[in-house]
């Protein structure tokens, strides 16, 4: 069973990125796996370079924003059919005491970021010695 305190999805009412360039931005699909020792958070941010990921955590909240740049100069290309919206990406999340933030770890590979938050030393199963009298 999924430890609820130790991430929160914030309803999507709540996400209001800050809006620092025009266009579009859209919220990445993400999928969240616990293990033993830690969350896996993998996110998808198809188009985005990993020089445009910025991942800051504050105060109990992790924000993911991707920026996009268009594959086209839209001034110079004559679209016959334009289906695939450009724009970046923005998620957040509030995480609970459970997680080790100092030790937070990203990798963005093939257009998916994985982001590994370790669980708090506090909340991971531990054996307890038995200790016998002689």
């Amino acid at each position: 069973m999924a430890d609820e305190t130790a991430m929160q999805k914030r309803e999507t009412q709540d996400i209001k990125p800050e809006r620092i360039r025009s266009g579009r931005t859209y919220v990445p699909n993400v999928d969240i796996i616990e293990q033993n020792d830690k969350l896996l958070l993998l996110a998808d941010l198809p188009g985005v370079r990993p020089d445009d990921v910025e991942i800051n955590y504050e105060r109990g909240e992790l924000t993911i924003h991707g920026k996009v740049s268009p594959r086209q100069d839209p001034e110079n290309t004559n679209y016959l059919l334009r289906e695939y919206g450009v724009g970046d990406f923005y998620r957040s999340f509030q995480i609970g005491e459970g997680v080790d933030h100092s030790r937070i770890e990203a990798e963005l590979h093939d257009g998916v970021l994985t982001l590994t938050l370790p669980k708090s030393p506090d909340v991971l199963p531990r054996k307890i010695e038995l200790k016998t009298q002689s």
